[in-house]
């Protein structure tokens, strides 16, 4: 476990690849690894709990963390919603010996690698293409037309970044691109 002190693994994909799902998996079979709770301006959704699932935070407060250079990054991902990885996040997993695992978009995932080149292995997850991405995001029913169509705009353009991280896997299927990540994980902590 040792090689593993001070690491961090981040998770990255356009909304709706199964970033999220794919992490669950990981966090729920590898208790090593740890969650990091990323800050963010908007309202909590359905069951979502401060301080579990988010650091939910007013925009004020946000920008108060950005002046105080508490963030290892922060993005305003949407008009007005700001996320954020805070410092304080990743030393609370180290302290606790664990590996913080970072479930966050793509530009923030790049300015978390560019801090910690040694440290961060980086696993972009590839939808299978775009036109399955909007279908995932639909089955959702969380989206109007507009935000949906903001999303999958969005989507195809944070492709065009997947050379930029250590690894890439598609999300064609779950539970092989589960298999996949949890290898190249295992390798890059030495487990």
């Amino acid at each position: 476990m040792s090689a593993a002190k001070g690491k961090i693994i981040i998770i990255t994909a356009p909304s709706g690849a199964g970033k999220t799902s794919i992490t669950r998996y990981l966090l729920h079979k590898y208790p090593q690894l740890a969650f990091s709770i990323s800050a963010a301006t908007r309202q909590a959704r359905g069951t979502e709990k401060n301080g579990v699932d988010y650091y939910f935070m007013s925009e004020q407060e946000f920008q108060q963390k950005i002046q105080e250079n508490a963030f290892v990054e922060w993005e305003m991902v949407y008009e007005g919603k700001y996320y954020g990885t805070l410092k304080s996040e990743l030393e609370r997993i180290w302290s606790e010996n664990k590996v913080p695992m970072l479930d966050i978009d793509v530009k923030g995932a790049i300015h978390v690698q560019q801090q910690y080149p040694s440290q961060s292995l980086s696993v972009f997850i590839e939808p299978p293409s775009v036109d399955e991405l909007r279908k995932r995001l639909q089955s959702r029913g969380t989206e109007t037309e507009e935000s949906l169509q903001t999303r999958v705009n969005k989507a195809a353009y944070e492709i065009s970044f997947k050379h930029h991280f250590n690894s890439e896997i598609i999300n064609d299927d779950l539970h092989r691109a589960c298999q996949e990540t949890e290898n190249v994980i295992k390798k890059f902590l030495g487990w």
